[in-house]
């Protein structure tokens, strides 16, 4: 059994937070919170925060025990682009692309002891 929890619209570039999400992938949960809390990078507030709604999600829908959950799959995807302009020399205009991330986090109860 799984359980499942997504944030969409999160105004970090997706590449970025890639590089965090990478380290909490196939972790138990209780191990994922704590690098989490410590990875000192913008992008690690938002994930904990779906990691946790995952958690909730898996306690309270399918009656999971928390402490034998683990982090089955985690990525991020691409949200739209929010395309502004700035001013440059000569009277031009040079694109800004403010990207967002969807970002899902996908927890299932550990293989073999229950």
């Amino acid at each position: 059994m799984e359980a499942k929890a997504v944030a969409r619209y999160i105004r970090i570039a997706p590449r970025k937070c890639r590089v965090v999400i990478d380290l909490i992938r196939g972790k138990s949960v209780k191990e994922a919170e704590t690098i989490l809390r410590f990875v000192p990078k913008r992008a690690a507030k938002p994930i904990l925060k779906v990691l946790k709604s995952a958690v909730a999600n898996a306690e309270h829908n399918y009656n999971m025990n928390p402490d034998n959950l683990v982090v089955a799959k985690a990525y991020v995807d691409q949200g739209p682009t929010l395309k502004r302009w700035r001013p440059r020399m000569r009277g031009q205009a040079f694109p800004i692309l403010k990207r967002t991330s969807h970002i899902t986090v996908v927890v299932a109860e550990k293989e073999g002891k229950r």
